[in-house]
């Protein structure tokens, strides 16, 4: 399972309408979210009007705000014309450079909404490959795993034994739906199997994955 992070200021408009096109027109292995870097009380009136011409119904949701969880969680991301406000996200990043419906009136909102839906669509086109393929999160995930465990166990495992072993157990979180949670859980896996006799992990991993 892959996701994709729609981000923009407040969550209210842009985002929720690009979570709603890649939730209608992905395949099921992949989903998305949305959030803001200042949520909004609801969504724009006008979006939800907009949407519902096209049988979406946006009523029932509400702003989230972007937590360091759904950056861990998110594959890949796509910001919306929030420019410096908006939130550093450490995964593969495009931006796109949207008006914001808020304050629109319908006519222009729906011309927003029509943008969006295209370039969801040309990002499920052109994209999704390397979407599905891409380790960028897993790398920074992997990142924030070493440090402890290469203090750890200085001088008993080297480092590309270390390496492949989080590298390994990680990989089995990769569906997982809470995946800062998994860092903990993780964590304590790596280290039991580094002090085991025998590694799994390592057993299996390829003769060139460790020096």
């Amino acid at each position: 399972m892959k996701y994709v992070l729609f981000v923009c200021n407040h969550n209210a408009g842009r985002s929720q309408m690009a979570q709603a096109f890649f939730e209608r027109h992905a395949p099921d292995d992949v989903r998305a979210e949305s959030a803001g870097s200042i949520p909004g009380k609801q969504l724009w009136p006008n979006v939800v009007e907009v949407m519902r011409e096209l049988d979406i119904d946006l009523s029932g949701r509400r702003p989230r705000k972007l937590t360091v969880e759904m950056q861990l969680h998110a594959d890949w991301a796509v910001t919306m014309g929030c420019g410096d406000a908006c939130p550093y996200v450490p995964t593969r990043v495009e931006d796109w450079e949207i008006l914001d419906p808020a304050e629109q009136p319908i006519e222009v909102v729906r011309q927003i909404r029509d943008e969006i839906e295209q370039r969801v669509r040309t990002l499920i086109d052109e994209r999704l490959p390397d979407i599905r393929s891409d380790r960028t999160s897993h790398q920074v995930r992997l990142a924030r795993l070493l440090p402890p465990l290469a203090r750890e166990f200085e001088g008993v495992r080297s480092e590309g034994e270390i390496r492949a072993c989080a590298d390994a157990i990680l990989a089995d979180y990769q569906e997982a739906p809470v995946r800062s949670f998994v860092m903990t859980i993780a964590h304590k896996r790596t280290r039991e199997c580094l002090a085991a006799e025998h590694c799994e992990p390592l057993a299996t991993s390829s003769p060139s994955s460790v020096p």
